[in-house]
């Protein structure tokens, strides 16, 4: 990769756009912006240098997200297989068929959404399911390692529980926080980042305030009925663009 103004121009609008769905959704949506990146470098690369930039993400959405919106009950019961399932990605990574996992990634994602609007896309609220959350954990685990789309499985799990916008984001946001800690060695042992990308992560940090801060006050100005319809649109957009890149895959 050639650090160039192109490049850094369009890393640090890419990052800056993960960064405001972090502060906005507490996480989960970093594919939306992943795109952006794969312009100018090929996916390893971008997952290299994106794995330490979640981490400062990460650090900085705490001032935030606190632990008064952690939904505790909720992560002692998705964590465990989060961290499972990033082994399990990182044992496998190059030997599993990724257009296959995408692509089942987005049918179930989209089945889940549009189940959503048949029941009139109101926030709902349905009892915890034990299995369905490591279900959900380890599933996420798997993704975030290999596609950094972990936000699908999750969603899937919390969004029907009807929790407070604030619960929702920061428990996505903790939720994320772990596994982004747990897989940054494992990425960097897979990419090993060159100079120019360790440079370009440096101009891409100063990116990462001001994209946390701006999604934030998007997050206070929205309803729980907006934040709740909007994370399901943007699952729509996440599911979509993992199709194309699991269907586009068996075509090339």
């Amino acid at each position: 990769m050639e650090l160039t103004f192109a490049t850094a121009f369009v890393a640090f609008l890419g990052v800056f756009l993960i960064s405001f769905m972090r502060g906005a959704f507490g996480g989960g949506f970093a594919i939306i912006g992943i795109p952006l990146l794969s312009i100018v470098m090929d996916p390893v690369t971008a997952g290299g240098m994106l794995a330490p930039l979640f981490v400062a993400m990460d650090l900085y959405a705490l001032r935030y997200w606190k632990p008064s919106t952690w939904s505790k009950v909720d992560l002692v019961l998705l964590v465990p297989g989060l961290i499972i399932g990033i082994a399990v990605g990182f044992l496998v990574f190059r030997v599993l068929d990724h257009r296959a996992i995408a692509i089942l990634m987005a049918v179930t994602t989209l089945a889940f959404v549009g189940l959503w609007f048949v029941k009139g896309a109101e926030v709902t609220h349905q009892p915890r399911s034990k299995p369905k959350a490591i279900t959900a954990g380890f599933a996420s685990g798997i993704t975030t390692m290999v596609a950094h789309s972990g936000g699908p499985p999750l969603a899937i799990y919390l969004l029907p529980l009807g929790l407070s916008k604030e619960i929702y984001a920061g428990t996505t946001s903790l939720f994320f926080t772990v596994g982004n800690a747990t897989k940054l060695v494992p990425w960097l042992l897979l990419a090993q980042p060159a100079l120019e990308t360790w440079e370009l992560m440096g101009i891409c940090l100063l990116s990462i305030p001001i994209g946390i801060w701006s999604g934030w006050r998007l997050h206070g100005a929205l309803d729980q009925r907006q934040i709740y319809r909007a994370c399901y649109g943007l699952l729509i957009v996440t599911a979509m663009k993992l199709l194309w890149d699991g269907v586009s895959g068996y075509m090339m």
